[in-house]
């Protein structure tokens, strides 16, 4: 059996303007939601995580333990998803694949993101009746994704590929109302 080389890229550029602070600090259970994520991507394994940055970057940096995560800073991030994540992927180098995530989603676990990885093959997360991130995606599909621009990311992408259900993806953190909504649960129950 071979071992797959897999990188985390967890995209964390945006304003959150209707959370109305930086939302990559905002404590779910104990923990700074970016934080989470990159303890997440560690523990299923990935190696290296690349965080990108954007809005609020410094503060971010400063108020966030991020250990050995690799981070950059999109100074475009304003021109949507698609350009934070290929900066992320652009930073990549003798990888065989990564999953690109984003911080706000808690229903996110180690386990998920292992099942994604497992085929070697692009892999997106379902729910709400769609595919999305997070998603595994092989190094041949790096140049695709270094190409893209704009709020779509990934999706067209992840539009006929393999999936795996990620109950509860449906959930992001966009508002404090969304972070009370699953304060004090844990991911295995949402």
């Amino acid at each position: 059996m071979t071992t797959r080389k897999t990188a985390a890229v967890i995209v964390a550029a945006g304003a959150s303007m209707r959370f109305g602070s930086p939302k990559q600090l905002a404590r779910l259970d104990g923990e700074a939601l970016l934080e989470r994520a990159v303890r997440v991507a560690r523990e299923a394994g990935c190696r290296p995580v690349v965080v990108v940055l954007g809005a609020s970057a410094e503060l971010i940096r400063a108020q966030c333990l991020l250990e050995d995560a690799v981070v950059i800073v999109h100074e475009d991030w304003a021109s949507g998803m698609g350009g934070s994540i290929g900066c992320g992927v652009r930073a990549l180098y003798d990888v065989d694949g990564c999953v690109v995530m984003t911080c706000d989603m808690p229903a996110v676990t180690p386990e998920h993101l292992r099942l994604l990885m497992t085929t070697g093959e692009t892999m997106a997360s379902a729910y709400a009746g769609r595919h999305g991130v997070p998603a595994y995606f092989p190094a041949d599909r790096f140049a695709e994704l270094a190409q893209l621009h704009g709020d779509s990311g990934a999706r067209e992408m992840l539009r006929n590929v393999q999936s795996v259900e990620l109950v509860g993806g449906e959930l992001d953190i966009d508002t404090p109302e969304d972070l009370a909504s699953v304060a004090g649960r844990t991911s295995s129950a949402l």
